[in-house]
């Protein structure tokens, strides 16, 4: 049935069962399962990811981090999703260089659901790479060993020297030829859940992330939440006895506080302690569901408090923006900061806002009231029939841009998943940013969403047996 306008079509037209549709496109969306590459630098990691995408503009595509410490890109292999986690791209001295590999591997170890560790298998097992091999050990993940360079047959026997590294069979490979890069893939594959089992892993206490530039008040803001609560219930060592996650109970329920940069110890000023800093707050990012970032309310909002915010919304985590350091504002520099907020976060404009300081724990219990309501928007589901009805009347009220002479219209729409919620439009025609935008707009005024991104994704398709 549809309206006389013709910019509604009912989903009962579609030759689709809704429950097989549904369950389809909740597979489409699904987090892709994620492979992690790492390894010294050298090693051929960004050669190997290449060979594993099939193309060489993948360093183009990338997906921008804090530095060039880690970048994603989606990849498919004979029909399977998933994506690929480049961490090369820094180039720490030779001091840092054996922390900083196991660093990474400690990220991955969180963050991934299969880790591929590269070693040169011309040079053989150096310090960094048994230090990223103990740590892998121990991850409970599945991890697979790539021995580069394996140009021709004659290097195969250094291949097998790194059986040394106790991480099980060493795979010969030349990212360069593509030589056993293939068969590689195919275990690798093998192991893989057909979902991300770290973004959609439920049970337990909810998982929070601080983050926020250098010296913004993390750590004094954990001291506090555990300190003055007196409730630490105990460090829970994470897949090894670095990170710790510490277990607070707040507001009468136990959170379990993700370790982030500086949160339980301080990092040298050695060489590279940038990447260092930056690969925890993106690995503390997405092992959590909500991110509570620290900003400096006495300081100038900077590119490294967007960075961080950007890589919240890429991640698709709820979100709660913490202005510390509330303490030190006066009167002058709220006005300003008011101002800032409106014309530098407009991106974050759904996001909730609190001022707190943790010196003084000035305002602290709004903090938990903010995580829980992020979190309820974060899972929050629509059903079809309300999600349709809700669309049919703001479509009826200001219909979609004519683009060519022709009115795009919306057939149907579903959410496919939440965490975050995600809504599929099937429309006739190319919807315009702008009305996108629109769409998000009227669905938080009327379902709320506070706290938490919303995706839109739109399918173009034209209506079967549709009357030219």
């Amino acid at each position: 049935m549809s309206d006389d306008d013709g910019t509604w079509v009912d989903e009962t037209e579609w030759e689709l069962g809704s429950d097989e549709f549904a369950a389809d496109l909740e597979e489409e969306f699904a987090p892709p399962p994620v492979v992690a590459v790492v390894g010294r630098p050298n090693v051929g990691k960004s050669t190997l990811v290449n060979r594993i995408l099939g193309r060489r503009e993948a360093v183009v595509q990338d997906i921008p981090g804090v530095t060039r410490d880690r970048v994603s890109y989606d990849a498919n292999w004979l029909g399977r999703r998933f994506v690929v986690q480049d961490t090369g791209g820094w180039e720490p001295d030779a001091k840092g260089l054996q922390a900083l590999v196991a660093e990474q591997a400690t990220v991955a170890m969180r963050t991934a659901d299969a880790i591929i560790l590269v070693v040169d298998a011309v040079v053989g097992a150096t310090s960094a790479d048994e230090a990223a091999a103990k740590r892998l050990q121990r991850s409970g993940k599945p991890v697979f060993l790539a021995a580069n360079k394996v140009d021709t047959e004659r290097v195969e026997s250094e291949a097998a020297a790194l059986w040394s590294l106790g991480l099980g069979q060493p795979h010969s490979v030349s990212a360069v030829h593509g030589r056993g890069v293939a068969d590689l893939l195919d275990v690798v594959l093998e192991a893989l859940p057909e979902a991300s089992a770290v973004a959609t892993t439920g049970g337990g206490p909810r998982r929070v992330a601080l983050v926020g530039k250098p010296n913004v008040g993390k750590s004094s803001l954990l001291n506090r939440l555990a300190g003055d609560e007196r409730s630490v219930v105990h460090d829970v060592a994470g897949t090894t006895v670095d990170p710790v996650d510490s277990l607070i109970e707040l507001g009468g329920k136990t959170w379990r506080f993700v370790d982030t940069a500086g949160l339980r110890r301080k990092v040298g000023q050695a060489s590279g302690h940038e990447f260092y800093a930056s690969v925890r707050t993106r690995g503390a990012i997405d092992a959590a569901e909500v991110v509570v970032v620290l900003i400096d309310s006495s300081e100038t909002l900077t590119e490294q408090d967007q960075r961080i915010l950007t890589m919240v919304i890429e991640a698709g985590r709820a979100l709660v923006l913490a202005f510390n350091k509330a303490d030190l504002v006066d009167e002058e520099r709220r006005y300003t900061l008011d101002k800032e907020i409106d014309r530098e976060l407009a991106q974050v404009q759904w996001a909730q806002r609190i001022n707190i300081s943790a010196k003084t724990g000035r305002a602290l219990q709004r903090l938990v009231p903010a995580i829980e309501g992020a979190l309820a928007s974060w899972d929050a589901r629509i059903s079809t029939g309300r999600l349709n009805t809700f669309l049919k009347e703001i479509v009826a009220a200001t219909p979609p841009p004519v683009r060519g002479g022709k009115q795009p219209r919306i057939l149907f729409a579903t959410q496919a998943t939440a965490r975050p919620p995600t809504f599929v439009l099937f429309t006739s025609g190319f919807l315009e940013a702008g009305y996108r935008r629109f769409l998000e707009r009227k669905l938080r005024e009327t379902f709320g969403f506070e706290g938490s991104p919303i995706r839109i994704n739109v399918r173009v398709r034209e209506k079967r047996g549709a009357k030219r």
